[in-house]
């Protein structure tokens, strides 16, 4: 189909997606008497491709600004005029999407597209200027362009990589030293593609409401802040509550450790944690020898929702607190010195899974983390190293204890599913093998941590999944991020082309069919409009998975696209796919519909792979017939008239030209001009 998400890995149906795109783009903008220069449209889906969440079709705020103020000062280099036209170029594709029914509604509206774009632009002059903004890359493409270097031309590159070296180029040193060490520092904007999300499903928002209301952890922040007071608690000179009081602040807030022999409220882990998470949260603070409390956190401990939302914000500062402290010759916890960066990829992980994971293999995940993140010596000693594994497996622990307490995670005990071992082993992923074979270079993990994984996998242990709470935090945290995080009922207020070009991409079906009743309960239940939107869209393989995505969710899909086979837009479409389900055979076909089906291939493949595909394609299967046969499905009465024009133009009038140039010249008859007769030389009488 004609997507707007393709994986990293897919290069050329990107590009092949993108050619389509800007064509078809161009030719709306010339109808519609609006400007676009193809390469800033090709630009602007580049970026979007090259980002977070890689959607071509789904823009807002941050997207607009990404382009225009960062990708293109850093990555585009370009003759200032056509770098001019990029603000208006946006506008006209961000228009398209709309109209064409390719927006994703997931983005922002329209007309807040509008409004964004016309801000931007006041600053985009600027941001072109800043040289700072560049990438080294960008730079020296711009200085040789600025020097007049075409950078299709090789040998023009040559020459002025050597003139480079010979001195004989001015350029500014001190900016490209500034931009040198930006790039070392990896000051630059992270563009790397996220893994993508699965749609999750919350309850209603008064219910997460009180779910808020009961977690221990708000009670406690609660209770500790009344327990401070107005006059506040005096502190020890190291800072820390005098003992007797911390004693009394464990038995308010239940955590156990009043009756503990210590010498110090330093060794009451329970209440310096929470201590420590009132202060992160802003509700206490400490004021001249005094732990007070934040008169600005009163709203705060009156909505128990939002002081969760704070509360959950602040764990990620929390790792020193959390995990195991250091002490005596073993050094500080390696989990907590990368706390902010890989709690983040734990809580990603456990997001959107159908069942609980084992614990066992994320400490291993994260141990495999915490070799790459310190550098650690492959040659360092095998018991020091287990030592600091098992630290981090306890501290992992900990630290779902701690989100237990605060209802963003709930954890179990059993065995665990099989998915969570799959993976571990060379063969066969998938049922039916429809993910295909992997051999040991495949496999997740290395062969030491599977070898102490897999026993572990067999056997009850504790087990752990994020809470409605926590997947509901979770994904506001991979939204702030730029990531593509579904959620069940988004769709609701979608136009119909919008909500099955989105299914048709990102929902598995059981997803799909959640997501398309939710909607058909809000717009009266008629599928009527839905078939419109397939009729109504103008690319004939998005078309077909549209329509796909009908029959496969909708309760009797099947019989209704078996019905729409003499539909006059869906005809083709409903055959195409018919054949391929095995619900027709190639002899039931009449004529009219072989010659329709014809068509919608072609089409299909210009779509797809561009006019070279398809001449290729009719070179190998047709030969010299090629361009009769393209004229034959010209005139097949297939619906989609935009298509057969291109096929014409991009197509058909290529091949007619080539094959014009390439005619073969007849002999001339015998006896003519400069030609021998075939009777021998003429002889004078």
């Amino acid at each position: 189909m004609v997507r707007t998400y393709f994986d990293p890995e897919e290069a050329e149906e990107f590009e092949s997606a993108k050619d389509l795109l800007v064509r078809r783009c161009l030719a709306w903008a010339d109808e519609h008497g609006v400007r676009a220069d193809g390469a800033m449209l090709a630009a602007a889906l580049d970026a979007r491709h090259r980002s977070h969440d890689g959607r071509l079709a789904c823009w807002d705020a941050r997207q607009v600004r990404r382009f225009l103020l960062e990708w293109i000062p850093r990555h585009l280099a370009a003759e200032r005029d056509v770098l001019a036209t990029a603000p208006e170029s946006l506008l006209t594709l961000l228009r398209y999407l709309a109209a064409s029914g390719l927006r994703d509604p997931r983005g922002a509206s329209p007309a807040e597209l509008e409004a964004t774009v016309a801000e931007a632009a006041a600053e985009y002059p600027a941001a072109l200027a800043d040289p700072a903004r560049q990438g080294i890359g960008k730079f020296w493409a711009q200085t040789a362009l600025d020097n007049g270097i075409i950078l299709d031309d090789e040998r023009a590159v040559a020459r002025f990589q050597r003139d480079v070296d010979m001195g004989r180029i001015r350029f500014d040193a001190d900016i490209l030293d500034r931009l040198l060490e930006a790039e070392f520092a990896g000051a630059g904007p992270d563009d790397e593609r996220a893994f993508p999300q699965s749609p999750v499903a919350l309850p209603p928002a008064a219910e997460l409401a009180a779910e808020a209301a009961q977690s221990e952890v708000v009670r406690q922040l609660t209770a500790l802040t009344g327990w401070v007071g107005t006059g506040g608690r005096p502190l020890t000179k190291t800072g820390n509550l005098r003992l007797a009081d911390a004693r009394e602040l464990a038995t308010l807030l239940g955590t156990g450790e009043q009756d503990l022999r210590v010498r110090s409220s330093a060794e009451l882990p329970r209440v310096n944690l929470l201590l420590a998470w009132a202060k992160k949260t802003s509700l206490v603070r400490v004021r001249k020898g005094h732990l007070v409390p934040v008169a600005k956190a009163a709203p705060l401990l009156r909505d128990p929702e939002a002081l969760w939302r704070r509360a959950f914000e602040a764990v990620f500062e929390l790792g020193t607190e959390i995990c195991t402290p250091a002490y005596g010759w073993a050094a500080s916890s390696m989990l907590a010195t990368a706390f902010d960066l890989l709690l983040p990829d734990v809580l990603n992980t456990m997001y959107s899974l159908p069942t609980p994971i084992p614990v066992a293999r994320l400490q291993e995940t994260v141990w495999l983390a915490c070799q790459e993140y310190f550098l650690l010596d492959p040659e360092e000693d095998g018991f020091r190293q287990d030592l600091w594994r098992r630290q981090v497996a306890r501290d992992l622990l900990a630290v779902f204890d701690t989100l237990a307490g605060l209802g963003a995670v709930e954890p179990s005990h059993g065995v665990p599913d099989e998915l969570y071992s799959s993976d571990l082993r060379p063969g066969v992923l998938g049922e039916f093998g429809e993910f295909g074979e992997f051999g040991e270079d495949d496999l997740p993990l290395p062969p030491e941590a599977r070898a102490r994984l897999l026993p572990r996998l067999a056997e009850p242990g504790p087990l752990v999944r994020l809470t409605p709470l926590g997947t509901r935090a979770v994904r506001e945290r991979l939204l702030a991020d730029g990531r593509d995080a579904p959620l069940l009922g988004e769709l609701a207020d979608a136009t119909a082309a919008e909500l099955l070009g989105v299914l048709a991409q990102h929902y598995t079906q059981e997803t799909a069919a959640a997501e398309l009743e939710g909607w058909l309960a809000t717009h009266g239940g008629d599928v009527e409009p839905l078939l419109d939107a397939v009729r109504a869209c103008p690319f004939r393989t998005r078309a077909s998975a549209m329509l796909s995505t009908l029959a496969e969710t909708l309760p009797g899909g099947r019989s209704m696209r078996a019905g729409l086979r003499r539909d006059p837009m869906l005809g083709p479409v409903v055959l195409t796919a018919l054949l391929e389900t095995g619900e027709l055979r190639p002899e039931d076909l009449s004529p009219d519909e072989y010659s329709l089906l014809l068509a919608e291939g072609l089409i299909n493949l210009l779509e797809l792979g561009g006019p070279e595909a398809v001449m290729e394609q009719l070179r190998e299967s047709v030969g010299r017939d090629a361009s009769e046969f393209v004229a034959e499905v010209l005139d097949s009465g297939h619906p989609a008239r935009a298509a057969l024009e291109e096929l014409r133009t991009l197509v058909y009038e290529p091949m007619l030209a080539r094959r014009s140039r390439l005619r073969l010249m007849p002999s001339p008859a015998p006896g003519s001009r400069g030609r021998p007769s075939g009777h021998g030389r003429k002889r004078r009488h």
